[in-house]
């Protein structure tokens, strides 16, 4: 029996970048969603589509209803050291991200993270994003184990760290590559999950670590390769006196082999012309983490400048560094980096960043992104109304775009009314944040 349902709202998504196409955005003010087994079937005006309609519709009057949204850089077992006081990253690591993640050699505490992190996903409109576990093989199980409940498309991996980390934080190159082998057979591509071999970023990994992840790379060609670069000037510094072979940091990784189309590179902020030409030979992507960069005191992206050597770039919220669950609010941040430098970024090409710019940064744009026939029912209902401010604000908004700028700019935790994966809504708000509409009330909607 085929499992249909209709949305019905103001929608918005993205066909395109809006920076390099005027007709990027699609916006349709009464729209409806249709949905056919967790995929869409149908989208367009309301008043072309209800006459086909035989079954009831859920209405979000005053909402907008987006694509859900993809965080391309978080660390889940960094969740409870959220707004950690003080340190910039090296420091941070030392007093803050190591002693945390000892606690998840527990399985039990993993799985209770895991849970939790998943959950503040949903709520703030996140329904895929690519995840740093722990070095402990059963974060990584954990996580999994939760996102399969829900049915979610997600991506995560082991870290592989063989040395500049405390001792309970270490594997080595075999057990490294052993354990990650073992968690790739057992969970990519299992429904919707799929595997990223993770090293932490080139100072916690020997030569010959690289050199298994790269092995890992050429026997699971599928797999992601997911990892930091150039995020610190201090850590920059750090990787020329550990890799004085490599002309820069990009090719530290150029040389071991883990640049391809499914590489994603957190942070890129201090990139000379040649790491950024050596990024896009490869076809790999940036994510950008500009709550996180803020809060770290680590540089302001240089967004423009990633347009221009046409390399891709999704939105990272970089959990436990950056600040919010919230993709929406990373936006904000986003928009002041961009300011600080005499760039403006629209709320278009935010909303490309936090939606299909992610799929494409994933290479996930045939599955997920934005509202196209015969993709995944990822989708998320924002509230225009979520604060008297907002209400007032957007009631105000001159056209959508100035609607969704204060929408994004304004968002709070309780933005988000609904979160929908695959056509099963698995995070809401409140009881009755929308209404259904039967069919005899269709007419007259």
């Amino acid at each position: 029996m085929n499992d249909i349902k209709a949305i019905r709202g103001e929608m918005i998504d993205c066909l395109d970048d809006p920076a390099v196409n005027a007709h990027a955005i699609r916006h349709i003010k009464d729209g409806l969603l249709i949905i056919e087994n967790g995929h869409i079937k149908a989208v367009g005006d309301y008043e072309t589509l209800k006459d086909h309609i035989h079954y009831p519709i859920t209405h979000y009057p005053h909402h907008l209803i987006m694509p859900g949204l993809i965080d391309t850089h978080i660390h889940f077992p960094q969740t409870e050291m959220i707004a950690a006081y003080g340190e910039q990253l090296l420091g941070w690591l030392e007093t803050y991200t190591f002693p945390t993640e000892k606690q998840f050699a527990d399985s039990d505490y993993a799985t209770e993270i895991a849970e939790f992190f998943l959950d503040q996903l949903l709520m703030n409109g996140t329904t895929t994003a690519l995840v740093f576990g722990t070095v402990h093989k059963n974060s990584v199980d954990a996580f999994f184990n939760a996102a399969l409940k829900k049915q979610l498309r997600m991506i995560a991996g082991k870290v592989l760290m063989d040395r500049n980390c405390p001792e309970y934080l270490q594997d080595d190159p075999e057990t490294g590559y052993r354990d990650s082998k073992a968690l790739i057979n057992k969970w990519h591509e299992k429904d919707r999950l799929l595997y990223a071999v993770t090293p932490r970023f080139a100072p916690t990994s020997t030569p010959a670590q690289l050199t298994a992840c790269k092995q890992l790379l050429d026997e699971h060609p599928n797999v992601y390769l997911h990892t930091h670069l150039s995020e610190n000037l201090d850590e920059c510094d750090w990787v020329k006196s550990l890799y004085p072979d490599a002309r820069d940091y990009v090719d530290v990784y150029d040389q071991a082999g883990l640049l391809t189309d499914k590489t994603v590179l957190a942070h890129g902020i201090h990139l000379s012309t040649d790491e950024w030409k050596a990024i896009k030979s490869q076809d790999s992507a940036i994510a950008h983490c500009p709550s996180s960069n803020l809060f770290m005191g680590s540089g302001l992206f240089n967004l423009k400048t990633c347009e221009s050597h046409g390399v891709k770039c999704g939105m990272g919220t970089d959990v436990g560094a950056g600040t919010s669950f919230s993709l929406l609010s990373t936006y904000a941040d986003a928009y002041k980096v961009q300011q600080l430098q005499g760039n403006k970024l629209s709320a278009f090409k935010g909303l490309y960043l936090n939606t299909l710019g992610g799929a494409k940064a994933l290479s996930l744009d045939k599955s997920i992104g934005n509202f196209d026939i015969g993709k995944e029912a990822d989708f998320i209902a924002v509230d225009t109304k979520a604060t008297e401010l907002l209400a007032l604000r957007t009631q105000k908004a001159k056209d959508i775009h100035d609607k969704l700028f204060a929408l994004m700019m304004l968002a709070e935790s309780n933005s988000v009314a609904a979160t929908y994966s695959l056509g099963q809504c698995v995070y809401l708000r409140d009881d009755r944040p929308f209404k259904t509409q039967a069919p005899a009330m269709l007419a007259t909607a």
